[in-house]
């Protein structure tokens, strides 16, 4: 548990293999929320939810008294004040479960990397006492964890991230629709998955959630080899959730194989900034509390 992989002077993150071989969801979930709390320099409570302690964002029909004019003037955005006895947030972890989460190339699949950070971030939710819940689906929604923050729910939640299996095909968006038509408070919606469906479909089910008046969060967690397509001898592609092989020369099919997944990463990534959704697309091979503390800051800045 002692390997790292240092990035900058001073700053050490664990390899998703060093992850990979601790057992307990708890511990990495732990490790992983202090170490990049400890790599911000920043008071533990700016985190996940941070801009929610005090503020959300405007919607239709709310008062306008309670607009913050000034931090308007600074951002050019509209946001409400929030008192104390409304700052408790609730958060809402979708996980995708599909077969196609199965995939690996290097040391973990996607959906142990997904796991990984579904339980970071509840845990960080849970410390900065806010209410968090988990809807894990793929042609249905296969388990469903309502929003708590009472002491003992971090366990609960941690245990049913722990016992997933990804099998089946998935129904992303018409899962998304679902969650939206049944969430009665607004809050902050994470969404992990590949993504693999229609983007189109895809970002109409974002709407839904956005329209409903939740913060959304996007995370898109990928393998390097579907990123990358490094190949270098003839392969068999399996279609992981319908098992339909098949035959391919690698170099005959890179630059077309790379401009689709691109078109697909694009359309996915305008669509979430056109409805101001945060899009953070994750790699199984880089150190998970690299990435999350990466776009932490990058959420802090706005």
């Amino acid at each position: 548990m002692s390997q790292v992989i240092p990035q900058q002077p001073g700053t050490r993150f664990l390899a998703p293999e060093v992850l990979a071989r601790i057992t307990s969801l708890e511990l990495i979930a732990r490790s992983v929320v202090e170490g990049f709390i400890s790599g911000l320099h920043r008071s533990p409570h700016l985190g996940f939810s941070t801009d929610f302690a005090e503020h959300r964002q405007y919607m239709p029909g709310d008062d306008v008294r309670h607009l913050d004019w000034k931090l308007l003037a600074r951002t050019d955005r509209l946001y409400i004040k929030k008192y104390q006895a409304d700052t408790n947030t609730q958060i809402t972890i979708l996980l995708d479960a599909s077969a196609s989460m199965n995939y690996a190339s290097g040391a973990v699949t996607k959906m142990q990397y997904a796991q990984f950070l579904a339980s970071s971030l509840a845990f960080l939710g849970v410390r900065q006492h806010d209410s968090v819940g988990l809807d894990a689906f793929n042609e249905e929604i296969i388990e469903h964890v309502p929003p708590l923050s009472k002491t003992g729910h971090l366990r609960t939640l941690l245990g049913v991230i722990e016992r997933l299996q990804a099998n089946q095909t998935t129904k992303l968006a018409e899962q998304l629709h679902r969650v939206a038509e049944r969430l009665t408070r607004r809050g902050v919606i994470v969404l992990i998955s590949d993504l693999y469906d229609d983007p189109a479909s895809i970002i109409q089910g974002l709407e839904h959630l956005r329209f409903r008046g939740n913060e959304v969060i996007v995370f898109q967690v990928m393998d390097k080899q579907e990123l990358d397509f490094v190949f270098d001898d003839a392969v068999i592609l399996e279609d992981s959730e319908t098992e339909e092989q098949l035959h391919v020369i690698p170099d005959a099919l890179r630059d077309e194989y790379l401009q689709a997944v691109q078109a697909h990463l694009d359309a996915i990534r305008e669509g979430a900034t056109r409805n101001r959704i945060d899009y953070e697309l994750l790699r199984t091979s880089e150190p998970l509390d690299l990435a999350l503390s990466s776009y932490l800051h990058r959420r802090s800045m706005l």
